[in-house]
């Protein structure tokens, strides 16, 4: 990893490549375009918005993280999409019913000039959804070529430095690994033959990496985990990350469930049910895509809990996930958890949450954080998978051989400490003892 007289100035363009202009990207984009005309502010937003304490607390030099490390300015960005629809960033945010007519005739203009091209796309990988919008190629490989061909005019229109492609579109049918995913050349023959192991996912994170672009992956799909993507990263010296931005119901998980294991309470059982109504809701309503899903929402208890060391406390933990499409209820998710605990000998509790959120009010500051910091990581020359941006993922990747660490509190000190890293400042161990006794 460079370090801080290494890091690159984030001079010029950042171009921000969007796969999907639903909900998140069409209130991601609104909302920055908002943010940079001063109607709004980026709340959610860590990047913008959260401060970083550096040396001791009697120092009380805590800046905000966006003038501590050379982030990309919000006035830099500049946004392609591609989607299986025709309509532009203003249609598909009115239709998508996130953010109120008001506020998007704000920033007018800037939407209705961003008109998605044709998008990768197959209903054999998302079968609740019909685009007309989609690129015909012989086969995936000339698909992946025609991105490519699209990032390329971009960049050269738009004079862009440096660029950043985030997966913003539906959750995929669940694949598992293919010997064609074991290195490149055999994917790319996969790709020539149309293999079905091969999703549009993975041909869009092939075209990035191909031209040396981090891919950020926010749906649960299997893509950037592959040997012959990951081998790809590496090869081109590329930062990645994913996968599934972390949002409502596993959001509030890992936040409850490592207070119970911080305070040694046993969990016999936690269900989990989820409405919405939004195109996500009714991608996951097959059940196909649901499975994706499903596994992504499910892994983070088990890591955090750690079931085999504390057999005791979670050996017999029963964990349901179920997601409903219910279309009155727009993009406005509600989750309900019953969570079942023991205390002191063995005594039964309840707990129940019921969290009536947003669900791409909560993913686009997600998005934009994920966006600047990724970018923030390839001007530090770092490259493959980057664990320290785990806090923005339900399941995060990890180096081969490693389980994901799913704590929020822990991989918040894990992304904060790796900011003080960048910029050689000392690491924060909140041990306090030197404010007590001389060391």
């Amino acid at each position: 990893m460079l370090r801080a007289e290494e890091i690159k100035k984030a001079d010029g363009k950042l171009g921000v490549l969007l796969v999907g202009l639903g909900a998140v990207s069409t209130t991601f984009v609104a909302g920055v375009e908002a943010i940079k005309k001063g109607i709004s502010q980026p709340i959610g937003s860590v990047s913008q918005m959260a401060t970083i304490r550096l040396g001791k607390r009697t120092e009380n030099r805590t800046p905000l993280i966006k003038d501590f490390v050379p982030l990309a300015k919000l006035e830099d960005l500049k946004f392609l999409a591609w989607d299986i629809f025709e309509s532009d960033a203003y249609e598909a945010a009115l239709k998508a019913g996130v953010l109120e007519k008001e506020l998007l005739d704000k920033v007018e203009p800037e939407l209705h000039s961003l008109k998605p091209q044709k998008a990768v796309f197959s209903s054999d990988y998302v079968k609740k959804l019909h685009g007309t919008h989609v690129k015909q190629g012989a086969n995936k490989y000339e698909l992946a070529q025609q991105l490519m061909d699209d990032i390329r005019k971009f960049q050269a229109d738009n004079n862009l430095d440096r660029l950043v492609m985030a997966w913003a579109a539906s959750t995929e049918v669940y694949l598992e690994f293919n010997p064609i995913h074991d290195n490149l050349d055999s994917f790319e023959e996969g790709m020539r033959s149309n293999h079905p192991s091969i999703a549009p996912s993975m041909i869009y994170a092939y075209a990035a990496l191909k031209l040396g672009i981090p891919f950020l992956n926010g749906a649960p799909n299997l893509n950037l985990e592959i040997p012959a993507l990951r081998k790809l990263a590496e090869a081109m010296q590329v930062p990645v990350g994913g996968k599934d931005f972390k949002t409502g119901q596993t959001l509030m998980k890992t936040i409850v469930a490592p207070g119970f294991k911080a305070r040694m309470l046993g969990v016999n059982g936690w269900f989990s049910t989820n409405i919405l109504g939004n195109r996500d809701g009714e991608v996951l309503d097959d059940p196909e895509s649901f499975k994706t899903k499903e596994v992504s929402k499910l892994s983070v208890l088990e890591t955090i809990l750690e079931q085999d060391k504390y057999p005791e406390l979670y050996k017999d933990l029963y964990h349901k996930v179920r997601i409903n499409y219910y279309p009155p209820r727009g993009d406005n998710k509600e989750s309900w958890d019953n969570i079942d605990i023991f205390g002191w000998l063995g005594y039964p509790m309840q707990i129940k949450i019921n969290f009536l959120c947003r669900d791409s009010i909560l993913a686009a500051p997600v998005l934009l954080d994920l966006i600047l910091f990724i970018d923030l990581a390839k001007r530090c020359g770092m490259h493959g998978v980057q664990e320290w941006l785990s806090f923005f993922w339900k399941s995060p990747m990890t180096a081969p051989g490693l389980y994901p660490e799913n704590d929020l509190f822990i991989q918040q000190t894990k992304l904060k400490n790796t900011l003080r890293y960048m910029m050689k400042e000392d690491l924060i161990t909140h041990l306090g003892l030197e404010y007590y006794h001389e060391m």
